[in-house]
């Protein structure tokens, strides 16, 4: 099977990039659901990074495991892969969870999810003017701000907060920021080194790190039982499969092709949200619709056929 044919197959990619979202989407109500089941404080900074560190620390045990099997051999960093290894698990685990989690504790989650979405931006940005593997252009731009409003209008309420702190909106902003910075990189990285290799050891130096951080800061985790085992294995399995696949489609298309679809994101996660937690959403059956196919659309710009070849 030609790789290259295959993931850059239209069909491919927003098939994969879909599931990647859905799956992330999923993690928003089943992480609350999990601390629910371990016990763990919403305002215990230091045992939500413990509780962190032991999903991606799975999480690449398992990639890991399912990447050496398809591909008949162990995957293990050597020689140059390690410092890759290690680069990348600083901006896509370490620093991206890191500054999210302390963030979030000291902001709404209506706010968090709309700055997170903002790493589609920043990852196009990073991606033209930093790294320099493709272009900005103003059709780039306009899809962008086109899937933006989609993000904004699913969590925007009247009479919201405003408000902007450093500790708060600032540091779930350097997440974002981090996680733009990684995407470009697996992308760097991807070109002669093995994707899958690379997203799933980097989860587990991640997750070391992350867990003793936890850990040493006064983290702690309660007994959960099996359903908190199975919780636990899922929130893994996420970001086994989530990452590895967009790794793959990362190494094969533009960054901007790719990322676009991360504004899927916060729309599953209000979706599911509101049917696992039972949580009011905070649009209305048309809103959502409305922001569903704002972002679509805005993909379907990025993606789409070059109208506008201004660059910017």
């Amino acid at each position: 099977m030609d790789k290259n044919k295959f993931f850059t197959r239209r069909s491919v990619v927003v098939g994969f990039t879909l599931i990647c979202c859905l799956l992330w989407g999923s993690a928003f109500p089943c992480i609350k659901l999990g601390y629910r089941m371990f016990s763990i404080d919403s305002a215990s900074t230091s045992s939500q990074i413990l509780f962190a560190g032991m999903r991606f620390f799975l999480a690449g045990i398992m990639a890991a495991a399912a990447g050496s099997v398809a591909e008949r051999r162990p995957l293990i960093p050597r020689g140059r892969d390690v410092p890759r290894v290690c680069l990348l698990s600083l901006f896509q685990t370490i620093l991206q969870y890191t500054f999210f989690y302390i963030g979030l504790s000291h902001t709404t989650g209506m706010k968090s999810s709309i700055i997170t979405a903002s790493n589609v931006f920043l990852s196009i940005i990073v991606s033209a003017f930093i790294f320099r593997t493709e272009k900005m252009t103003l059709q780039k731009l306009i899809g962008c701000m086109t899937g933006f409003a989609g993000v904004i209008l699913i969590n925007f309420t009247s009479g919201s907060d405003l408000s902007l702190t450093f500790r708060g909106e600032g540091m779930v902003f350097l997440s974002a920021l981090s996680y733009a910075f990684s995407a470009s990189i697996t992308k760097k990285f991807s070109s002669t080194s093995d994707p899958v290799m690379l997203s799933s050891w980097q989860f587990i130096f991640g997750g070391a790190f992350m867990m003793t951080v936890g850990a040493v800061s006064g983290g702690s985790v309660g007994s959960a039982g099996a359903s908190g085992t199975a919780m636990l294995m899922y929130l893994a399995f996420i970001s086994a499969t989530a990452f590895s696949l967009w790794s793959l489609l990362l190494k094969y298309n533009p960054v901007s092709s790719v990322s676009v679809f991360g504004f899927m994101n916060p729309v599953f996660g209000v979706i599911l949200s509101a049917l696992l937690l039972s949580e009011k959403a905070p649009a209305g059956p048309l809103r959502t619709a409305a922001a569903l196919l704002l972002v679509a659309v805005g993909i379907i710009i990025v993606n789409g056929k070059a109208f506008i070849k201004k660059e910017l």
